[in-house]
């Protein structure tokens, strides 16, 4: 490899690289497009020279050989035709839950040098604007993340045959592959912890009952419960927001006033329940033991919430990941990754 640099005048070339690495400008052009069959050593050489001359790819040039365009499609979805009390736009931004989402997508990306661009696909018209980007090619795949399980979204792109991966599995049986907790297992160390602390009279606020996460933390729950000798736990549905937490404590102390413990399927609602229970004078944890799910920024209440940590960040990262590998190699089969949650031991039980 000649270690030559060139000229300080003008900007560095494909030629330039290969003249330092010794190479022809073919060999440097198959390694910067991804092309296989390059040895390794070869690899090595060009990116060395890469890096000596400060040589930038032409981004467009290079999608003309490879077909791809560096950008992936991360789309917040939805079922229906989006009705809610508030803008779409806005629920999703204000859960903590999508922000770590989207940072552990972004830190894997970005020093792959593919970036992420956010779309919302709340109705049929949003959905099928998302179908058609990627059908134009204006990104090379999807990651989905639903907020409703009878999302039709995760169909429609298998349907289409375009690159795509999910978070969550899906409430229907559908050929694409996603990452998951395991779910019941979060749950059951939620029960655990509530009876080692002597609670006796222990109900729920779980999720929306259409979401397969949200039946999982429930039956998870119940069953762990009634394995400790409590085989009825009552509960009542929310919808993963901080105020469907408060209205579903207030119901739950309302109709069952002697409660000592609450599992809480997120800390969002969880945050809503501590509200409540001050409502009615129950302090946290002395009276009323209360546990959330995810460790998101949302457990930084007072008291900080013990909570049920899913490792998001990680779990975006291979969802990214197995995305990436669906799109270099198409022939791949669809899969699942399920991650283990772990209980975060702080004041609120």
């Amino acid at each position: 490899m000649s270690t030559d640099l060139p000229p300080s005048s003008g900007v560095p070339t494909l030629e330039d690289v290969a003249r330092v690495a010794g190479v022809s400008r073919a060999t440097v052009s198959r390694v910067i497009n991804g092309i296989r069959n390059v040895a390794p050593e070869i690899q090595e050489a060009v990116n060395r020279a890469i890096a000596t001359t400060g040589y930038v790819p032409n981004r467009a040039a290079r999608s003309l050989v490879t077909r791809r365009t560096g950008a992936i499609a991360l789309v917040v979805s939805g079922a229906g035709d989006y009705s809610g009390d508030e803008p779409f736009e806005s629920r999703v931004f204000a859960d903590p839950f999508f922000g770590r989402v989207a940072g552990g997508v972004v830190g894997f990306l970005r020093p792959r040098g593919v970036h992420p661009v956010l779309m919302l696909a709340e109705t049929a018209e949003a959905r099928n604007e998302v179908i058609a980007y990627l059908r134009q090619g204006s990104a090379d795949g999807a990651l989905i993340v639903s907020t409703h399980g009878e999302d039709p979204l995760p169909r429609l792109l298998v349907d289409a045959g375009l690159p795509a991966v999910l978070w969550a599995r899906p409430a229907r049986p559908t050929p694409i592959s996603y990452v998951d907790l395991a779910h019941r297992a979060g749950a059951a160390l939620a029960a655990d912890r509530l009876v080692e602390r002597g609670c006796r009279r222990v109900a729920t606020i779980s999720g929306p009952f259409d979401v397969p996460a949200s039946q999982d933390r429930l039956s998870g729950f119940q069953e762990a419960m009634a394995g400790h000798g409590h085989p009825y736990v009552p509960g009542v549905e929310g919808d993963f927001r901080q105020n469907s937490g408060e209205a579903g404590m207030h119901r739950l102390i309302k109709e069952h006033p002697d409660i000592d413990g609450v599992f809480v399927a997120n800390d969002l609602m969880a945050q809503g329940a501590v509200l409540a229970l001050r409502d009615h004078g129950r302090r946290v944890p002395e009276d009323v033991a209360v546990i959330g799910f995810d460790d998101s920024t949302a457990a930084a209440c007072r008291p900080p919430l013990t909570t049920v940590r899913q490792p998001m960040e990680d779990m975006a990262a291979e969802m990214a990941r197995m995305l990436l590998a669906h799109i270099e190699d198409p022939s791949l089969p669809v899969t699942s990754r399920i991650f283990q949650p772990a209980l975060v031991v702080r004041q609120s039980a």
